[in-house]
């Protein structure tokens, strides 16, 4: 009797995103090493450029969402039909057989994890943020390294949380550490620096932090949001 192969459905939130979303789809079916990836989920939030047509033209399936990352990963989530979902962003590409690697890790017991990350930039400075990637505690996570779960635990953990329009990564992660061990894959995805350079490297990360901060303290997502209005929009 035959046992069956888990397989993975990639979920890809765009808005606007036409160059990253052909960058992203050609470095997925260029690195895949299996013939387990079930399909391709580019779940789009109300496009107004090419994203949607070069989405299509590389072969992704595209659902038409709201805006919100957070309800657009959850509506990908939602018509996945693979036993693992692997959220990706796009403009994170992934290393050579990602795909091998989270088979590999399913079948050692893991059912939640994500990559190590590097920039496309020599900074020291996101260098050091790059390091920081390979420790595994939950203040070093973020929805750039990509996410790897099964389904099940998906739904168990019932998605990310709408009410977040950013940090919405990052409180489903803690949410994850509280249930499961986490594994951090030591292959790295690579991610764009175009927003550390486009707003500067040290504001940027400061106000990252202070996010990270309010969290803690117990802000509410609309805080949250607000501040990152305020200082990053």
């Amino acid at each position: 009797m035959s046992t069956h192969q888990p397989t993975i459905s990639i979920i890809i939130p765009v808005l606007n995103e036409e160059k990253y979303i052909f960058d992203v789809l050609f470095a997925i079916s260029n690195k895949s090493g299996t013939d387990r990836i079930k399909e391709i989920l580019v779940v789009d939030g109300g496009s107004t450029d090419f994203s949607v047509t070069n989405a299509q033209k590389y072969g992704a399936t595209v659902i038409n969402s709201g805006k919100g990352r957070a309800a657009q990963m959850n509506l990908g989530a939602a018509n996945a039909t693979g036993d693992i979902l692997y959220f990706i962003h796009v403009d994170t590409l992934p290393p050579k057989d990602f795909d091998s690697a989270i088979l590999n890790e399913i079948d050692q017991g893991f059912e939640v994890g994500c990559f190590q990350m590097r920039f496309n930039s020599n900074s020291p400075f996101l260098k050091f943020f790059s390091w920081c990637t390979r420790i595994n505690h939950q203040i070093c996570r973020g929805g750039d390294q990509s996410l790897f779960i099964t389904s099940k635990l998906f739904q168990q953990l019932k998605g990310f949380n709408e009410s977040y329009v950013i940090y919405e990564d990052n409180e489903f992660i803690r949410r994850v550490y509280k249930l499961k061990p986490f594994k951090i894959i030591s292959a790295a995805v690579t991610t764009s620096a175009r927003r550390y350079e486009e707003r500067g490297m040290v504001k940027l990360q400061y106000h990252f932090g202070m996010i990270h901060l309010k969290y803690y303290l117990g802000h509410s997502p609309s805080e949250l949001y607000r501040y990152y209005q305020k200082n990053l929009q």
